[in-house]
C-alpha cells in the first residue's frame, strides 16, 4: 500500500470507530426515549413500531409520584448552587491569579485535594451536623453540600481563564484611573465570560445529577429528581415506562442548556481552562 492508501485506510478505520462509539452512546438514549412513549405492556417488548402514548408523562406528576415537587427541588438546588458558586469562585480565582498570597500553592493544593475525598467518608458528618442544626431534609442543606462539592472545581477552572487574561490590560486601565472593581467588571469578567459559562454548566450538571448526598440527607420535603426515580416500583417490578418518562424529564434541561450555551461551552473547553 502506498502512503496515500494507508492514510485513507486509517481514516476509514477512525471514522468507523467514531461511528461505533457514537452508536453505543446513543442507543440507551434512543431506548429511553422510545420507552417513555410506550404503554406498560409494550415496554417489555422489543419492537420499534407501537402506538405512542403521553400518559406516562402525565402519570409521573400525579400521586403517589409527585415528580413536579422533585423537579422544583432540583431546579432550586442546582440553580441557587450555581448562583452562589460562580461569584464566590470568581473572587477566589481572581485573588489566586492576581495577588501574591502567603501559602498560595498550599491553599490551591488543599482546595484540589478536597475533590479526592470519597463522598461516603464525609456524608456521615454532614448528616449529624445537619440533624443537629435543623437542615436535614431541606433545600438549604442540599445547596450547602453542593457548594462544597462544586466550589473547588469552579475555582480551579475559572483561575485558568483569568491566568490567560493579559495583566497589561488591567494595569493600563488602572493607570487611566479605573479602580480594581471597575477593572474586574469591565475587563476581567467580559474576557473570562466563556470560562464562567463553562464552570456554570459543569456546576449545574453536578448539582442536578447529585445522588448520594440527596439520598442520605433528604427524606420527603427536599427529595430531588435522581432520588425520585427510585419511587417507580410496583408489585410487578420496575415501571420502566414511567422511569423512562422521568428520565427524559431529567435529561431535557441538560439538552436545552447545551443548545443555548453551546458556543460558550466549546469556546470555554478550548481556551485552556484546566491546565
Amino acid at each position: 500500500m502506498t502512503g496515500k492508501q494507508k492514510k485513507q485506510f486509517w481514516d476509514v478505520v477512525q471514522l468507523a470507530l467514531i461511528l461505533v462509539a457514537a452508536f453505543i452512546m446513543i442507543i440507551p438514549i434512543i431506548w429511553i426515549f422510545l420507552a417513555a412513549f410506550k404503554s406498560h405492556v409494550d415496554v417489555y417488548q422489543l419492537k420499534l413500531f407501537f402506538v405512542p402514548t403521553v400518559e406516562n408523562f402525565k402519570t409521573v406528576f400525579e400521586p403517589p409520584y409527585y415528580l413536579g415537587h422533585k423537579l422544583f427541588n432540583s431546579t432550586v438546588v442546582a440553580g441557587v448552587t450555581v448562583l452562589f458558586a460562580i461569584p464566590i469562585a470568581t473572587c477566589a480565582a481572581y485573588s489566586f491569579s492576581r495577588f501574591s498570597l502567603r501559602g498560595e500553592t498550599s491553599m490551591l493544593v488543599m482546595i484540589l485535594a478536597t475533590q479526592f475525598v470519597p463522598a461516603v467518608v464525609i456524608i456521615l458528618p454532614f448528616f449529624v451536623m445537619f440533624r443537629d442544626i435543623g437542615l436535614l431534609d431541606t433545600r438549604v442543606g442540599l445547596i450547602l453540600v453542593n457548594l462544597a462539592i462544586v466550589m473547588p472545581f469552579a475555582i480551579w477552572m475559572i483561575k485558568g481563564f483569568i491566568d490567560g487574561i493579559p495583566l497589561d490590560t488591567e494595569e493600563a486601565a488602572m493607570v487611566d484611573g479605573s479602580t480594581r472593581l471597575q477593572v474586574i467588571r469591565n475587563i476581567v469578567l467580559p474576557m473570562a465570560a466563556p470560562g464562567l459559562f463553562t464552570a456554570g454548566i459543569f456546576c449545574f450538571i453536578i448539582a442536578w445529577n447529585e445522588f448520594l448526598f440527596a439520598l442520605i440527607l433528604t427524606n420527603k420535603n427536599a427529595v430531588t429528581l435522581p432520588i425520585g426515580l427510585a419511587l417507580f416500583k410496583a408489585e410487578e417490578g420496575d415501571l420502566w415506562n414511567l422511569l423512562s418518562a422521568a428520565g427524559i424529564i431529567i435529561m431535557l434541561p441538560m439538552f436545552i442548556l447545551a443548545l443555548i450555551i453551546r458556543k460558550y461551552f466549546v469556546q470555554g473547553m478550548t481556551m485552556g481552562a484546566v491546565r
